[in-house]
């Protein structure tokens, strides 16, 4: 952003400078300054700033809120107890809407150029982060949004309904743009290297992660419009495999680097929540030295994989043992950063046949479980389904709780599957703050009702109150 400011700037100035000296044949260049933005100059700032902020929020949010890790010691509070700050959104508020900002410069810049790929592209960045934002707030600006340049500097929000019509409908659009046979104009991008293919499979996965969010609406025909999708995958390519998924590879060269400064600092007074350990016991599943260490008791005795309830009551003296930490190898470089994997592809198919729409259910489970598995690098036995615990039983219960695996690291995913469908099922105790009750989002940032209060009040109004039991609009 301080890069682009400063070219607009110089670019200001210039304009200046040639409106006074219109009698100059001539004017110097620099030639080190880019003449003028294009789709290219934007896609990876955009690309890498939006998922390393949401590759931190899922460490510090999703993973308490969903019972992935505890932070120990941790007497009382703390989102794991469903203690909520009124600023917990604030960070993923004001780096959407930083980042939206340069996605809309990128698509005007793309509709300048006629560069339909470009602009498909920037169609799908755009309701990748909207979707997220809205998931988390429920209303929020979009129409007037980034806009201070037509002095629109107090936007007003658009109902969550509003939203979604939009960005599905951009979608549509989108996988409808793309030219595969015209070779994207810039230098590689740091998600699929200039693979056009690859970024229509994107939209498509998108497209169906968002008809199934807001499936429980249904005046969307959601169900209707994936099974479409699922029926002609000619016409909506989606992800076939874990090479084609959008994971970020963080390389660990130039700016293309680990979100975390000091590795050690990821799992910092952090240990894995039983609920989340406890089911990967039961899987005996190849993921558990990849994400966490093994416990010990208190005279240094491997334990194996051991857990702490999350929202537990009492002193933390209770636990008698050291209880399974983070593995800092994930967020070291070189990492993954995860947006859209595969392994979501198939269970969403998976859920499809359950439901009735498609068909294939067990062979889109088990797909989605290896792709799961292969994603974090673990290699897949050849015994595991003989497990009866994983042996697909016909139930959604069971796929959503394999998909909570499969969306691991992926930003705010498990959260909003969960408000979708109360799966998995999380256990509570006498501890947790919210009468036990899952956060349905998060209020608004505080600045919202200093600084655009009339817009601020009729959001509020939109959805009924500034709270976190709050449902949105799809989760009905």
């Amino acid at each position: 952003m301080k890069k682009i400011q400063f070219f607009a700037a110089g670019l200001l100035m210039l304009l200046l400078s040639t409106a006074c000296t219109g009698d100059f044949d001539e004017v110097n260049e620099n030639p080190n300054l880019i003449g003028e933005i294009s789709p290219g100059t934007l896609i990876n700032p955009i690309i890498y700033g939006m998922s390393s902020h949401q590759a931190l929020r899922s460490a510090d949010i999703t993973f308490e809120l969903m019972q992935v890790t505890v932070p120990f010691p941790s007497v009382s509070g703390g989102l794991h107890r469903y203690d909520v700050s009124p600023n917990v959104g604030n960070s993923t508020w004001d780096n959407s809407y930083k980042w939206l900002a340069n996605i809309r410069e990128m698509r005007i810049a793309a509709e300048k150029a006629e560069d339909e790929n470009y602009l498909a592209i920037a169609l799908t960045l755009n309701a990748w982060v909207y979707s997220n934002l809205t998931d988390i707030f429920g209303p929020v600006p979009m129409t007037e949004a980034s806009r201070a340049e037509e002095d629109i500097l107090y936007p007003s929000y658009d109902s969550q309904e509003m939203i979604y019509e939009t960005i599905l409908a951009d979608l549509e659009k989108a996988n409808g743009l793309y030219n595969l046979e015209e070779a994207m104009a810039y230098a590689p991008d740091i998600l699929f290297n200039n693979d056009i293919l690859k970024w229509k499979k994107f939209t498509n996965s998108l497209h169906m992660r968002l008809l199934l969010r807001v499936s429980n609406r249904t005046e969307t025909n959601a169900f209707q419009k994936l099974t479409a999708m699922i029926e002609n995958p000619e016409q909506y390519p989606v992800f076939e495999n874990n090479a084609e998924s959008a994971i970020l590879q963080v390389t660990g060269v130039g700016a293309n680097v680990s979100p975390w400064g000091r590795p050690q600092d990821f799992r910092l007074n952090v240990k894995m929540a039983s609920f989340f350990i406890d089911n990967l016991n039961a899987f005996e599943d190849p993921r558990r030295p990849l994400i966490a260490a093994t416990g010990t008791d208190l005279d240094n005795n491997n334990i194996g994989y051991i857990g702490i309830p999350s929202g537990y009551a009492g002193s933390d003296s209770q636990f008698e043992y050291n209880a399974s930490n983070l593995q800092i190898v994930p967020v070291t470089n070189p990492m993954q950063i995860f947006i859209l994997p595969y392994s979501e592809v198939e269970f969403i198919k998976a859920e499809m046949a359950q439901r009735g729409f498609t068909s294939d259910a067990q062979t889109h489970y088990e797909k989605g479980v290896k792709a799961a598995i292969e994603q974090l690098k673990a290699t897949m036995p050849d015994t595991y389904f003989d497990n009866s615990i994983v042996q697909y039983n016909g139930t959604l219960e069971q796929i959503m709780l394999q998909k909570y695996y499969a969306l691991y690291f992926v930003d705010y995913q498990q959260w909003f599957e969960y408000r979708r469908t109360g799966l998995p099922e999380l256990p509570t105790t006498s501890a947790m703050l919210n009468n036990g009750i899952m956060p349905s989002r998060f209020t608004y940032p505080t600045d919202q009702q200093l600084y655009n209060p009339d817009n601020y009040k009729e959001a509020v109004q939109m959805i009924g109150n500034d709270d976190i039991n709050t449902k949105v609009w799809w989760d009905n």
